[in-house]
C-alpha cells in the first residue's frame, strides 16, 4: 500500500494536448468522443473529441472536424494532414488544417 508522500512524489497530472501538437495526423485514426474537462469561467462541465496516441490524449476542436469534412469532399482520398493553431484563449483560437497528400 503506498503512502500519502510516496503518492504524491510519483503524481503525473492528466494533461490534455491539442491535435495542432502533432506533426501529422492520418485519416483513418479513431476518435473518442468521451473527453469531460470543467469550464471555471461558466462554472460547467463540458465534453470534447480527442485522439489517443502513445497513452496521451489530444483534443480535436469541432472547426478542425468541419475543416477536415470540406477537405475531404473535395479530396475524399486524402490519408494525412495537420494542423495549424493561431491565436490564444477560447474565441481568439483559430485552426487551418493543412493536407499532406
Amino acid at each position: 500500500m503506498a503512502t500519502l508522500k510516496e503518492t504524491a512524489q510519483n503524481f503525473k497530472p492528466k494533461v490534455t494536448r491539442n491535435i495542432s501538437e502533432l506533426k501529422e495526423v492520418s485519416t483513418d485514426v479513431e476518435i473518442k468522443h468521451d473527453g469531460k474537462g470543467y469550464n471555471t469561467e461558466e462554472d460547467k462541465e463540458y465534453t470534447y473529441s480527442y485522439l489517443l496516441l502513445n497513452n496521451e490524449e489530444y483534443r480535436v476542436p469541432m472547426s478542425v472536424i468541419g475543416h477536415l469534412k470540406d477537405i475531404l469532399e473535395e479530396k475524399p482520398d486524402l490519408k494525412t494532414f495537420k494542423v495549424k493553431k493561431s491565436g490564444e484563449g477560447r474565441k481568439g483560437t483559430k485552426y487551418s488544417v493543412i493536407p499532406l497528400d
